[in-house]
């Protein structure tokens, strides 16, 4: 064999070796291609989601500032109430101890004016043992209203019923009693 003939076939993987490398450019710059297209796409969906998240951002400082709002109009509606009860709660404080005294005064039995001691001897009637002008009658010691009714001719229940208010087994001396006029 000779060596002329073996130089002489031609030698295709310098050719080969060009075209896997063109092959590789043409996917390459389809690559380059695609991945700018897509670029572009995941750029106007950032833009579009990042346009979304301000708008989602501005509502909830919208809802935050609304919210800080309500609290403190709440906290003033709070105070306003508190105040009020607390008025309506001293207003019944007062009326029921007022109440308490009217129960009171109710409930103590009608007491006759003293008199001073000289001016009681002074006065027509008021004398204890007598009975004086206007109808009334002043205790004496060991008066009882059976004993009035008889020492005035009337009779017992026509003395209580004109003395409503008065205890029979709590007679004073200088107490005035009214006697009922005879019929």
């Amino acid at each position: 064999m000779d060596t002329i003939s073996q130089d002489t076939k031609p030698n295709y993987l310098p050719i080969l070796g060009l075209i896997i490398a063109l092959l590789a450019l043409v996917l390459a710059a389809v690559a380059l291609v695609k991945v700018s297209g897509s670029a572009r796409a995941l750029g106007d969906k950032i833009d579009a989601v990042s346009g979304r998240l301000d708008t989602i951002e501005s509502t909830a400082n919208s809802a935050d500032q609304t919210a800080q709002a309500a609290k403190q109009a709440t906290a003033q509606l709070h105070d306003s109430v508190q105040g009020d009860f607390d008025q309506v709660g001293t207003a019944l404080t007062a009326i029921q101890d007022s109440i308490k005294k009217l129960e009171e005064a109710a409930k103590a039995p009608a007491r006759a004016a003293r008199a001073p001691k000289g001016a009681a001897a002074a006065a027509a009637g008021s004398t204890p043992g007598t009975v004086s002008a206007d109808g009334t009658y002043t205790i004496k010691s060991g008066d009882s209203l059976a004993k009035i009714a008889r020492a005035n001719g009337i009779a017992l229940a026509d003395l209580e019923a004109a003395n409503p208010g008065v205890d029979p087994k709590r007679l004073k001396v200088g107490q005035k009693i009214n006697l009922p006029t005879k019929q």
